[in-house]
């Protein structure tokens, strides 16, 4: 309620009441000396000040000027007063603001007695009647309040001057809503967006923006469901209908399955039950019943004292009886007869010698007395032994059983039944005409069946929430009586009870029915608030499907179009198009004058106040000095218009920085980057110098470190020296001298030595690669050419050959291509790169083509050392120097160097250049003539 939560506060001292007296009127940054009837802000003042001060909405800080706002906020003394909405203490920074809401004034220019409405914490449909001539509103703060044509007129900014409003806004007459603007989105129309910015839902509401009801409330208010319901037809469109009773004492709330709780917590079973194996009570059927496929426990046959589940046949029978061999779900009694061997009839029962009559309860009998009986008489119906009669429903007296004609016995209700009866009890009656009057909790009667919920065309009738009740034929659904109709039949919509051809406004229709809309809406296409299709008077702007109180600060709302429009440039929030609906400007410098933005021509070298729309000159009439109020001038007071002293503060001046400064830097920077290069170098040279001792001292070089030598080496480090020559230095020894150089010439030699070594090493292993692969090939085309040989000579049909076997054959020219591995291969390969014989003997080159021996399958030789051909000149290519290999020549040599001996020729024989000249030799020597 709006009008419960407005405040009316005095704002104490006589300076505010009246112009008797003149005032001090501060904002940041400046105070002004006069008269006012201001009351807006807080009153500040402290012990041994020379007047208080009003001050301004705004934020003041320990270096506010002018001095004497600044000597009042950091004295120790200093008091503040706030004014209504306003909560201020003395402690800095001070930011002095209105709380949440709005200020009215009844005079202009924020003067008089102010009353002040807090922003509400839950919504309120009332209003409060005001006259306000001026209005002081927080920031994130909009009001809405009604003018005098009844229009609705929001308000973003404070008003100072009522009368300054456009023609529109005039007449102010009532407060309609406050709200708060930080929330994004906007609350729904249940919601109030707190400052915090966040919705604040009343009770029964849920959602971000309060738009839906919490389970268990329904309806546009979201009220309660009934206190008697689990479970009704909640949410914001609901109905509130129960669907699901409060059950209190359902079977399983004390482990039963077919009986009654009591208050005790004990079950109380149905007849024909009993607890079951697994500890749940009532939960199988008991001795002298079995469970049928209804799953209903049912009375075994007469004479059958246990009987089989499901098919009721009897396992065992009383004493005297014999199962039924045509029907095994009975048991018969023996037929009863005298001494002398006579059959009694019916009625009667043999005494031993004769027959005598049965009770006249009973049909048959064993005995004299009703308890004797066998199957009990017309109307009676046997119960725990005994013979029983029937109410007019079929009830057995004494007991919740009804009467079986088949069985003449008292059966049970079935499981679910608390009660049953026949709607017309006769003999004629069975079982299956067995009807339910009471039901286990949990379970609904439905045409004498105890069933879990009402069937479709039927309600729960609300007198005992357990009978369904058929609904009205003009309804195909309904709940709480017969003719209120939740679906129509004959393609009717059900509205609010009723059957009707179309929805109502502010309904949609939805599976048969008129559903009604979300309240923020006036019509919609769904219930949810964002589906909105057109909006109601207190919440006119349609945006995005929802109907919001308000367009955004710089629009107003056009009726005409029912859309938001834009405000003029000028202007901060409006009424209307144009720069004259003004309700505030934007311009910090322009004040509002008939709803026209002006410039402010502020005086006493004033502005405009932030957040109140008039300069402070306009609050503080100051007289002219040559005119004062009743010949009084206004009191000197010290500070009020001199800034902070520089012993209180210090200013900070930014100017361009002079050249000199520049230099000064710049030769400081360069002064730091020279005492970072002496010391990196002072660092290499104790480095070099520890490196010296440590050579020093492996060479057994140190020398007594005198003070000379110390001196020295200070003015070494303090003004360097040559390069190869320290100050005042002795000269070194001799043999130091010749140590140096011998140690450096023998450490060059090493070195030197090692790379030689190395170099020499891999030329060798090269070369010995080039011969080892040279000496295979070589090899391998010999042994083909040997193999050639002798496989020619052995084919030949003439005789043996005089000559000698190439296989002894050892060339001169080749006799050292040993193995280089030292194999002993190398000593029987015979070198043939020299001529061949042919050649050797006559001097001349062959002249026929060179002979090539055919390639045999090795698989049919016996394993040899060459298997290919070799031809002449492959043999003749020259190879590589190596160390000859000597061994004992052959006859064939000794001749042939006999010969060449003898003949002496002038110059080196050249190959195949030469004639062996025959020689008379006596006895020859010649070999190949042996």
């Amino acid at each position: 309620m709006l009008s419960s939560i407005l405040t009316t506060s005095f704002f104490l001292g006589a300076v505010f009441a009246s112009q008797s007296s003149p005032s001090v009127v501060c904002v940041a940054g400046q105070c002004l000396e006069g008269y006012t009837n201001t009351t807006i802000g807080a009153t500040l003042s402290a012990s041994g000040a020379a007047t208080s001060l009003l001050l301004l909405p705004g934020e003041y800080t320990s270096t506010t000027n002018p001095a004497l706002l600044h000597q009042l906020l950091t004295s120790s003394s200093a008091s503040i007063a706030g004014s209504p909405g306003f909560d201020a203490n003395a402690s800095l920074p001070l930011n002095l603001a209105l709380q949440p809401g709005v200020a009215v004034y009844p005079q202009a220019n924020y003067s008089g007695q102010a009353t002040f409405a807090q922003l509400p914490s839950t919504p309120s449909n009332s209003t409060s009647k005001i006259s306000p001539s001026s209005l002081a509103i927080s920031s994130n703060v909009w009001i809405a309040v009604s003018g005098s044509s009844n229009d609705r007129i929001i308000f973003w900014d404070s008003v100072p001057d009522a009368s300054q409003l456009p023609t529109g806004a005039s007449g102010l007459s009532q407060l309609l809503d406050i709200q708060s603007s930080a929330c994004s989105p906007q609350c729904a129309g249940a919601g109030v967006c707190s400052a915090a910015g966040t919705c604040t839902c009343p009770p029964g509401f849920n959602g971000t923006s309060c738009e839906t009801c919490s389970p268990g409330f329904f309806g546009p208010t979201c009220q309660a469901c009934p206190a008697d319901c689990a479970s009704c037809d909640d949410g914001m469109t609901g109905s509130g209908r129960c669907l699901e009773p409060l059950i209190t004492n359902a079977p399983s709330t004390c482990n039963c399955l077919n009986g009654v709780c009591g208050a005790d917590g004990t079950c109380t079973c149905n007849a024909g039950w009993t607890a079951g194996t697994n500890g749940t009570a009532c939960a199988k059927c008991a001795t002298g019943f079995f469970l049928n496929s209804d799953g209903n426990c049912e009375i075994c046959g007469l004479g059958c004292t246990q009987c089989a589940d499901g098919s009721g046949d009897c396992i065992s029978c009383k004493s005297g009886f014999t199962q039924n061999a045509n029907d095994r779900t009975e048991c018969i009694a023996a037929q009863a007869t005298t001494s002398t061997g006579t059959v009694c009839p019916d009625g009667s029962f043999s005494n031993g010698t004769a027959c005598a009559p049965c009770s006249p309860l009973c049909q048959t009998c064993a005995g004299p007395t009703s308890n004797d009986c066998i199957i009990c008489g017309a109307g009676k119906y046997s119960f725990n032994g005994n013979c029983v009669g029937t109410d007019g429903n079929g009830v057995c007296d004494g007991s919740a059983l009804v009467a079986d004609n088949n069985k003449h016995e008292c059966d049970a209700c079935p499981s679910k039944c608390t009660a049953c009866q026949y709607p017309s009890f006769n003999v004629a009656s069975t079982v299956d005409q067995v009807q339910c009057t009471g039901c286990l909790p949990g379970f609904v009667l439905s045409k004498g069946q105890c069933i879990e919920s009402c069937p479709s065309g039927t309600f729960l009738d609300p007198k005992d929430n357990v009978t369904c009740t058929a609904c009205d034929s003009s309804c195909g659904s309904c709940a709480g009586s017969s003719t209120f109709c939740l679906t129509c039949a004959n393609n009717q919509l059900a509205a609010s009870g009723k059957c009707v051809a179309s929805c109502p406004s502010n309904t949609f229709s939805s599976s048969g029915q008129c559903v009604t809309c979300h309240p923020d809406c006036a019509t919609c296409s769904g219930s949810s608030f964002n589906q909105c299709t057109s909006c109601p008077a207190d919440r006119p702007v349609l945006t995005n499907g929802r109907c919001l109180p308000t367009c955004s600060k710089s629009q107003f709302f056009d009726k005409t179009s029912s859309t938001c429009q834009s405000c003029d440039a000028s202007c901060s929030s409006c009424t209307g198009t144009g720069p004259s609906n003004c309700l505030a400007c934007s311009s910090s410098s322009q004040v509002l004058r008939g709803g026209t933005c002006v410039s402010a021509s502020c005086s006493s070298n004033t502005s405009v106040i932030a957040g109140l729309g008039l300069c402070l000159s306009d609050l503080v009439v100051v007289p002219p000095a040559s005119s004062t109020k009743s010949g009084t001038p206004l009191p000197t007071i010290t500070g009020i218009d001199t800034p902070i002293s520089n012993s209180n503060t210090t200013t900070v001046v930014k100017r361009p920085l002079q050249w000199w400064e520049i230099l000064l830097m710049a030769l400081g920077c360069a002064f730091i980057f020279v005492v970072f290069l002496m010391c990196w170098r002072r660092r290499m040279r104790k480095r070099r110098a520890a490196a010296t001792a440590n050579f020093a001292a492996a060479k057994n070089l140190n020398h007594s470190r005198s003070w000379r030598y110390r001196l020295v080496r200070f003015g070494e480090k303090l003004f360097g020296h040559r390069k190869g020559q320290r100050w005042m230095v002795p000269p070194e020894h001799g043999d130091i001298k010749m140590d140096k150089l011998r140690v450096a010439e023998e450490a060059r030699f090493e070195r030197d030595l090692e790379k030689t070594r190395i170099a020499e090493d891999t030329r060798h292993e090269r070369d010995m690669a080039r011969l080892r692969d040279s000496s295979l090939r070589h090899n391998r085309e010999m042994e083909k050419f040997i193999n050639s040989y002798e496989y020619t000579r052995a084919g030949s049909s003439r005789a043996p050959s005089p000559l000698p076997s190439l296989r002894d054959y050892d060339g001169d020219r080749h006799s050292h291509k040993a193995s280089s591995k030292g194999s002993d291969r190398g000593h029987i390969t015979n070198d043939l790169a020299e001529q061949s014989l042919y050649s050797q003997v006559t001097g001349q080159p062959r002249k026929a083509p060179e002979p090539r021996q055919p390639i045999r399958n090795p698989a049919d030789l016996l394993p040899s050392r060459f298997s290919s051909p070799t031809t002449y000149s492959s043999w003749l290519t020259p190879d590589p120097p190596a160390m000859p290999v000597h061994s004992a020549p052959t006859p064939a040599q000794e001749y042939a160097r006999s010969v060449v001996q003898s003949a002496q020729p002038p110059s080196p024989p050249q190959r195949g250049a030469y004639w062996l000249q025959p020689t008379t030799t006596g006895e020859s020597r010649n070999p190949f003539l042996r």
